[in-house]
């Protein structure tokens, strides 16, 4: 008997070694974790389960079956974050570079499906060099499996990827299927065709950096969320997150102690508006001081940032918020930040999250280049998502709400819940100036009697009593009384049930 436990733990020894203490050196020498590092770093210390760890590859063809590894180059299994149950997959790139193998492929989408049958986060650790050559088209099915996999599981349970190694080829498309991307600065990258392709075939000259990597897929393509600068800070980031998300769309969101008064006032919040209405402030000010303890959960911070998204809790209770920022283009709804803030709207009415806008907005950005990229297509994803949500939505309209954007921005018309303006708002068609002109455009060539039907224009619109006196508005408050209403109007809406007629699926613009 002992000497089969030995084989077993010697057995188990040799899965553990991965690629062996060469290729793990050579994993630390670029700054790199190992694959059973990070689960260790990611899970609740003792409480990883894994499976399959005695999987090996089948490939008898180009020589592969003299080397066929335990594992198979990833870890899969489950284990808990402060106690919740996940499922995990990290890809081992000291194993064969991480490259993904039909039985590899099968190992992923076991825990995928586990996971949708048990309510529980995904989160995939991707270090891989792509698919297995030497397995031809076994490999591409076993690619094919897993997006299958990732189609199912949206908006079913939450699914976040951590890039930390190359990423690249069909492999990009699992990940960007998923809720979320992190990625590690200077040590991750993702593209669908590296340099040498590129080069080849547009005789373009550009890095893997540049092309894939960290900054380029936070500022420039979106294709990320965030990006940290190692890997123990980018683990340790998606612990956070998870904490703010439910297991599964059958649960919602977990509520956690709070140290901080529901019905706190803030007096600072009465002059967080400037007198000059074309004078920006920031908005991440107003949303640090509802939050309880100010603490606030910023997604997609480096892109499109006239848009703020991210998640804040109330009372304990995990709330998205989307909020114009006047910091940044004045606050003006563009093509990046529609699609930004779709996107997000959308994830949180997967999982039942409650959410607050927070409306400062000018109208949409004009111009030729944003009309030629489809800016009303891109601004209907907004439109559409926000009129699709039925979770609580609670809208705080704090200056400006002109045109087109005040609807867009979850105002009454869109079935949000309650909508409360700051006496400091602005509801109208347009800005008083602009408006004068086109209405009164035969005095146009007189500026004092322009400025006289101005001044009556911003008496009669520049405030948020009319929108009130049509019911648009349910009530104006005082700036320094959000958090007490915005919590009591969440607290008031926690049973709230409202539906969409029967359908297979809707159509959003893409």
């Amino acid at each position: 008997m002992k000497d089969i436990l030995q084989t077993l733990e010697d057995r188990r020894d040799m899965a553990r070694a991965g690629g062996g203490e060469h290729r793990v050196a050579a994993q630390h020498a670029k700054g790199k974790l190992t694959a059973r590092e990070r689960v260790e770093l990611l899970l609740d210390e003792g409480s990883f389960e894994e499976f399959d760890m005695f999987v090996a590859h089948r490939c008898v063809d180009f020589g592969m079956q003299e080397e066929r590894p335990y594992g198979d180059g990833v870890i899969t299994g489950w284990g808990t974050i402060n106690g919740r149950m996940v499922y995990v997959f990290s890809q081992d790139f000291t194993v064969l570079g991480g490259s993904v193998s039909e039985t590899h492929a099968k190992k992923i989408c076991k825990i995928m499906d586990m996971a949708m049958q048990n309510g529980a986060p995904v989160i995939g650790i991707n270090d891989s060099g792509g698919a297995r050559i030497q397995e031809g088209v076994d490999s591409l099915a076993g690619y094919g499996d897993v997006f299958q996999r990732n189609i199912m599981a949206s908006g079913v349970v939450p699914q976040i990827s951590v890039i930390m190694g190359p990423c690249a080829g069909g492999a990009v498309y699992s990940p960007a299927m998923t809720d979320f991307i992190f990625m590690v600065k200077d040590s991750s990258y993702m593209f669908v065709t590296g340099p040498d392709v590129v080069k080849t075939v547009t005789n373009e000259q550009v890095t893997a950096e540049e092309l894939g990597g960290a900054s380029t897929h936070t500022k420039k393509s979106s294709v990320a969320d965030a990006a940290f600068e190692n890997d123990v800070e980018a683990l340790a980031e998606v612990r956070r997150l998870v904490d703010f998300l439910p297991s599964s769309n059958r649960e919602k969101p977990p509520v956690r102690p709070f140290f901080d008064e529901p019905g706190r006032i803030e007096p600072s919040l009465d002059t967080l508006v400037p007198d000059n209405p074309n004078t920006p402030y920031d908005m991440k000010e107003l949303i640090t001081k509802l939050a309880d303890e100010g603490d606030f959960y910023e997604i997609q911070e480096d892109f499109a940032k006239n848009m703020i998204t991210g998640f804040i809790r109330l009372e304990g209770q995990t709330v998205g918020v989307v909020a114009n920022q006047p910091m940044v283009l004045a606050g003006c709804l563009d093509i990046d930040s529609s699609r930004k803030a779709a996107r997000f709207v959308r994830f949180c009415d997967c999982f039942e999250i409650p959410l607050l806008t927070l409306v400062d907005v000018p109208g949409f950005l004009p111009g030729v280049t944003q009309e030629y990229n489809g800016v009303i297509k891109h601004g209907a994803k907004l439109l559409f998502a926000y009129g699709e949500a039925t979770v609580p939505k609670v809208t705080v309209i704090t200056r400006k709400a002109y045109g087109g954007a005040y609807v867009v921005m979850a105002s009454k018309h869109l079935r949000a819940d309650f909508n409360y303006a700051w006496p400091t708002s602005e509801i109208a068609v347009m800005g008083a100036k602009g408006a004068t002109e086109i209405i009164h455009r035969k005095d146009r060539d007189d500026p004092e009697k322009l400025a006289a039907h101005t001044k009556d224009y911003e008496d009669r619109f520049a405030n948020p009593f009319v929108a009130a006196e049509r019911g648009f508005v349910d009530e104006v408050i005082m700036p320094q009384s959000t958090r007490k209403r915005v919590s009591r109007a969440f607290a008031s809406l926690r049973d709230k049930q409202s539906e969409m007629p029967w359908k297979k699926h809707d159509n959003i613009p893409l």
